[in-house]
């Protein structure tokens, strides 16, 4: 290859398996396009998918909301990956609603009123729709150059609800997140991202990953140890928190039912749901014998 012919780096249609994606590396200050830091990002991802530090590493100068809507980007589009992998096991049928340990179900946002008897699958479908949605809008994110800090607040949101996948791939087809994990290392990238760019609390990981300090669910009182007066406190502490930041929850314009992401936590003396009233917490009482809080 004659050093001015031009390299096309995309997969032409009948492209051979052996063949995908076989272009020579780019150096990210020689990348003149508007999407380098997806590129980089997915070369890093072809070149060495386990060394998570690596791909998580932003170049030198580069703006960093932009390197962490990028980020969030490739986890949505590799996350279909696993969508795709539970469709044939993950049915209505065997799972009727969104749950991740015994402590935790999820409401599907995606209806006029948060649903809890949507199933897992239809739930994993709205989420990652809606994820698209926001990370697509050009009203949150008209430039992939520069990103307002208005826009930038919306990506935590979406980092809690797409690991809400991860956690009920794991504690309920487990075979199914093994093999996709052992093949992308997903999980324990998007853990380490969230970690370190502070969009996700740790005590809202279920899932187990080595050198994150993360370990399994197995009790009925929660996995951040003790029983409900524990709970209790975690839960006050969380609504706190959320309620201080103000944070908008908002995926889209046309889609502002998704605004009210909930999810709530089984104990046994308490009866509480969190709900979401204008970006605040407000307790209402439930007959049944929960305690919950908004996971936003």
């Amino acid at each position: 290859m004659s050093s001015g012919t031009e390299i096309i780096r995309r997969n032409r249609p009948g492209t051979k398996r052996e063949e995908w994606c076989q272009w020579p590396d780019e150096v990210f200050d020689e990348v003149d396009t508007v999407l380098a830091v997806q590129q980089i990002i997915q070369q890093m991802i072809r070149k060495d998918f386990k060394n998570v530090d690596a791909i998580l590493t932003e170049p030198q100068g580069q703006d960093l909301g932009v390197w962490k809507y990028e980020h969030l980007r490739q986890f949505c589009m590799e996350l279909n990956g696993l969508a795709v992998l539970l469709q044939d096991h993950c049915t209505p049928e065997t799972c009727a609603q969104m749950t991740a340990t015994e402590q935790w179900i999820f409401l599907c946002a995606a209806h006029k009123t948060p649903k809890e008897a949507c199933p897992a699958i239809n739930y994993t479908r709205h989420t990652l729709d809606g994820a698209a949605c926001l990370l697509n809008s050009s009203k949150y994110f008209p430039s992939r150059v520069t990103i307002r800090d208005s826009s930038l607040a919306k990506l935590s949101s979406v980092c809690r609800r797409v690991y809400r996948i991860f956690s009920h791939a794991y504690y309920h087809h487990r075979s199914l997140f093994d093999q996709f994990e052992e093949k992308t290392a997903l999980c324990q990238r998007f853990t380490v991202f969230v970690l370190k760019y502070n969009l996700m609390n740790k005590q809202n990981l279920l899932v187990p990953i080595a050198g994150a300090d993360i370990e399994e669910v197995t009790s009925a009182d929660g996995g951040s140890g003790g029983g409900s007066e524990a709970s209790e406190a975690t839960t006050t502490s969380d609504t706190a928190n959320v309620n201080s930041s103000g944070m908008s929850t908002g995926l889209c314009a046309d889609q502002a039912n998704l605004s009210s992401g909930v999810g709530y936590r089984v104990t046994r003396q308490f009866s509480m749901i969190g709900c979401l009233l204008s970006a605040a917490i407000r307790p209402i009482q439930d007959e049944r014998s929960t305690l919950g809080f908004l996971l936003i």
